[in-house]
């Protein structure tokens, strides 16, 4: 009996880590698709407006001092847009969007606030660094709310409300900027480093081992905006060009997403067939139907 009873409770047991994981992905993907207009505005603007576009805009692709490209009356390169919406733009929209997810727009607030401390730490898209500070920090303030709930005396509401969340943000973006910083960096530079062995000994394709399992556990976006379009980018930017684009973990079907559904996902309930009608009842109503006629 024991055995029987362990053997019926590991099923259950994996069952609800694939859940806790699948609510995991969903909350990833969920600071990821509400942006997605951001990223397509900035893929428009870098396709177009770049030194190596077709409308190559110095005021608008940004400046190179090595090349020459978009400089201004003094030498000095252009900052233009692509830079700095890449660079800050879409990880305090993943922020914003992560905070408001746990704890409204004031979570919003000071996940923007808190991320900028990642932001500032690496030179590189912190989309990764995004994606932990912004709700992490609206976290943070959800429990020191929860410390005075109701015991703020009337009229003092708002001077607590904007002094905590001030103090408190101040210290998460301090704090990302010279110890989550440096360590989110390292991890991305990490995985960085494995794509790029997988690249360099002709392997790419073994990385859908890993984006193909992914999309089942709606972690793409993670995989996607946390490792490869960071890469991407770099690359592009040293380049000029990015295999890393074609390995973008989208949601399409393919083989890893068929394999593990017969086997996971529960049968959806039948709806159960009405009743036939017995011949008495029908009787009855062709005897009712002729008495009204």
């Amino acid at each position: 009996m024991s055995e029987a009873g362990s053997t019926a409770a590991a099923p259950g047991k994996a069952s609800g880590t694939r859940i806790a994981v699948q609510k995991f992905g969903t909350f990833l993907s969920g600071m990821i698709m509400p942006n997605i207009a951001a990223f397509i505005a900035w893929g428009i603007i870098t396709a177009l407006f770049i030194a190596d576009g077709p409308f190559p805009v110095g005021q608008i692709g940004g400046g190179n001092a090595e090349t020459g490209f978009g400089l201004d009356a003094d030498g000095v390169p252009y900052v233009g847009l692509v830079g700095p919406m890449i660079r800050y733009m879409l990880p305090i929209l993943i922020a914003a969007q992560g905070g408001r997810m746990v704890y409204g727009v004031r979570g919003a607030v000071v996940g923007v606030i808190g991320t900028m401390g990642v932001i500032m730490a690496t030179p590189q898209p912190m989309f990764l660094g995004a994606m932990i500070m912004g709700p992490l920090t609206a976290w943070l303030m959800k429990k020191v709310d929860a410390i005075w709930d109701g015991k703020i005396k009337p009229g003092f509401e708002m001077l607590v409300n904007n002094f905590s969340a001030g103090i408190l943000s101040a210290g998460v973006a301090v704090a990302a900027l010279f110890v989550f910083g440096p360590i989110i960096e390292g991890i991305s530079t990490g995985l960085g480093n494995g794509v790029n062995w997988l690249i360099d000994h002709s392997l790419l394709p073994l990385a859908s081992l890993i984006i193909e399992p992914a999309k089942v556990l709606f972690l793409n976006n993670a995989i996607n905006h946390g490792v490869l379009t960071p890469l991407g980018i770099n690359q592009s930017a040293e380049q000029g060009h990015s295999i890393l684009f074609l390995s973008r973990p989208t949601p399409v079907p393919a083989s890893g997403s068929y394999w593990p559904t017969p086997s996971s996902a529960p049968a959806s309930p039948r709806a159960p067939r009405p009743p036939p009608r017995s011949s008495s009842s029908s009787a009855g109503s062709t005897r009712s139907t002729s008495r009204t006629c």
